[in-house]
């Protein structure tokens, strides 16, 4: 299981999203170009020293990040979190070697990404109500795919 990270553009969630996976002994892809220095002292901050924890993965764009996956035998299934999604998180079966994928905070992923996603999942909130902290989104998506996967550290 991975976390990959679209183009992030708020440090203190992309930070906190490094926690989790240091946490949980997820490694991540960072999909650039990013939307701020990764030595912003804020980004720094939400990170805590979690960051040396953490496996991370650098792709100076979508197009390598999506190269890279294709060469992995087998090659692993892209799911998107995605608000815009048909299936739930909840409803859906994870496989030990997925990556999940979040979008930028402020716009989440064009379309040409969201084609690309072998399966799109959302969460279940209540009416009206637009979409959750993408960090808060990728812990519970996450949470849901490592307990389905036997996938939590002991």
């Amino acid at each position: 299981m991975r976390l990959a990270i679209y183009q992030p553009d708020i440090p203190q969630n992309t930070g906190t999203m490094l926690r989790l996976a240091a946490c949980l002994g997820i490694p991540v892809d960072l999909i650039g170009p990013a939307g701020f220095d990764m030595s912003d002292r804020q980004f720094r901050r939400a990170g805590l020293d979690y960051l040396d924890h953490v496996a991370i993965a650098r792709h100076e764009s979508f197009e390598m990040f999506v190269d890279r996956l294709a060469a992995e035998r087998p090659a692993p299934r892209l799911v998107l979190l995605s608000t815009h999604a048909d299936a739930t998180h909840v409803g859906y079966a994870f496989r030990a070697d997925d990556v999940l994928l979040v979008g930028r905070e402020s716009a989440g992923v064009p379309e040409a990404v969201h084609a690309r996603a072998d399966a799109r999942v959302r969460i279940p909130m209540r009416a009206g109500l637009r979409s959750l902290n993408v960090a808060v989104a990728a812990a519970l998506v996450l949470g849901e795919a490592l307990r389905q996967t036997g996938g939590f550290a002991e």
